[in-house]
This record gives C-alpha cells, sequence and structure tokens, in this order.
C-alpha cells in the first residue's frame, strides 16, 4: 500500500508542484522516509522508486527528469549536483540465472560530486568525494575522489583540481 501511495504522491503532488517548491517536495520526500538535508534542490520532475532508500546531504541539487533507480541505498553527499536526465541504478538481473534474478547494490556518491546530465551510474558504484561523471557517460567502475572520468564506459580524463603550478596556465575544463 505504501508503494502504491507513493506513486500516486509523485505523480501528482509532487510532479504537479510548482518548480520552485524545493520545501514542498523535500517534505513529501521525508514523509515517504527519505533522508533529506538541508538547502536540498529537488526538480519536481526527478523521481525516486523508493524515496525510504534514499539519503541526500545538505544543499545538494537533483535535476530534472533524474531517475533515482532505489531498489537498494542510494547516498548522495552534501554540495552534489546530480543533472537533468541522469540515472542512478541499484537494480540489475543475473544474466547467468536462467529466471534473471535481481540483484541489487547501494550506490554512494561522495560530497562535493557533480554527475553530469544523462549519465548512466551502474549498481554498487561509488563516485568519491569531488569527482565528476561527464555528460553522457556509463559509470561501470567506481570513480576516485577528486578525478573527472568520460566516456562509455566511463574511464580517468583528469583530476578535478590539479596542483597548481603558477609558472603553467590553467587549462580549463568542459564536461
Amino acid at each position: 500500500m505504501v508503494v502504491l501511495l507513493w506513486w500516486f504522491v509523485q505523480g501528482t503532488l509532487f510532479r504537479f508542484s510548482l518548480h520552485p517548491m524545493y520545501s514542498w517536495r523535500n517534505m513529501l520526500l521525508r514523509l515517504f522516509g527519505a533522508s533529506i538535508g538541508r538547502g536540498v534542490k529537488v526538480r519536481p520532475t526527478a523521481r525516486f522508486t523508493y524515496p525510504w532508500k534514499v539519503a541526500i546531504g545538505d544543499h545538494s541539487w537533483i535535476g530534472d527528469h533524474v531517475e533515482l533507480y532505489s531498489l537498494d541505498r542510494i547516498e548522495i553527499g552534501e554540495h552534489c549536483v546530480i543533472s537533468q536526465q541522469s540515472y542512478i541504478c541499484t537494480g540489475t538481473h543475473n544474466i547467468r540465472d536462467p529466471r534473471f534474478g535481481l540483484v541489487t547494490r547501494p550506490v554512494r556518491i561522495g560530497d562535493g560530486a557533480w554527475v553530469a546530465s544523462g549519465a548512466f551510474v551502474y549498481p554498487g558504484v561509488t563516485i568519491g568525494p569531488m569527482a565528476v561523471v561527464a555528460a553522457r557517460s556509463t559509470v561501470i567502475r567506481n570513480v576516485p575522489a577528486n578525478e573527472v572520468h568520460a566516456g562509455s564506459p566511463a574511464q580517468y580524463l583528469q583530476d578535478r583540481f590539479a596542483k597548481v603550478n603558477p609558472s603553467e596556465p590553467r587549462k580549463e575544463v568542459l564536461v
């Protein structure tokens, strides 16, 4: 019954709330067991399978059409950005099982991390603090802290914050 009630609430009160009604959506998520920090901004088109399995730290942002497929735990740290149309996935199937048995694994996203537009994060992945996943990337392995990963599958591109050498010009990287 709780799942059906959540689906109804998400499809109506949550989905059709005005864009600046972040406190309202946060309250609805908390009402259904999500752990939502201070100053969190969740867009009305974001979708949560089971909010009671989701924790979002202070001042994080969940963009439009983000899918949090929370069959298992999803932990998003503080000051994170999960950009529009990203898919955070905690469930898959055992391809060696003739019945395709369900396999779930938690996803963790560290403080200050950014998952850019349209990225797909596989079950069991940890994205480290201050790491970046570039737009349209497919993350099948952990992303260490302060690294930028891009591609399908996502691979190391460079450090996000390199040690600054005053004699070298600083390169700007767009993801």
